[in-house]
């Protein structure tokens, strides 16, 4: 399917063919650290379907706890997080973050990793109170 996204600023904007079942859950650490959130979804597509329209992310290298370099792509004026990579043969594959989508209620997660690291309130959070818009007391 074609995928369309920005930053929260729409200073990056992109474009993608991407499969809507490569869509996943990640619940590792250096992921909540990231977002400030339980856990981050990510779409994965190949680099060569992914085509950056306007201005380039800025990117920064990360060592996880696998051992294995994430390249973190961000947009240099807002800070959203866009794209995700690894180096040598794990470039050809790039994670683009969900948020950054605009298809985000079609691209349903499939999988989840990094299980171990899943804060334990998560299974619980359906039982909290909802509101429709903004909290109101």
């Amino acid at each position: 399917m074609h995928i369309s996204g920005q930053c929260h600023c729409g200073h990056v904007r992109f474009e993608a063919e991407a499969d809507p079942n490569r869509v996943g859950i990640c619940h590792c650490t250096d992921c909540q650290t990231l977002t400030g959130s339980p856990f981050r979804v990510t779409l994965l597509v190949e680099r060569a379907d992914l085509k950056i329209l306007d201005n380039q992310p800025k990117l920064y290298r990360k060592t996880g706890d696998n051992g294995r370099v994430r390249r973190q792509y961000f947009c240099p004026e807002c800070g959203s997080p866009l794209f995700t990579s690894g180096e040598g043969e794990d470039v050809k594959e790039w994670g683009i973050r969900w948020g950054s989508t605009n298809e985000r209620d079609v691209l349903v997660p499939k999988a989840q990793i990094w299980a171990q690291s899943s804060v334990s309130w998560l299974s619980q959070i359906d039982k909290l109170p909802s509101h429709e818009k903004d909290y109101v007391e």
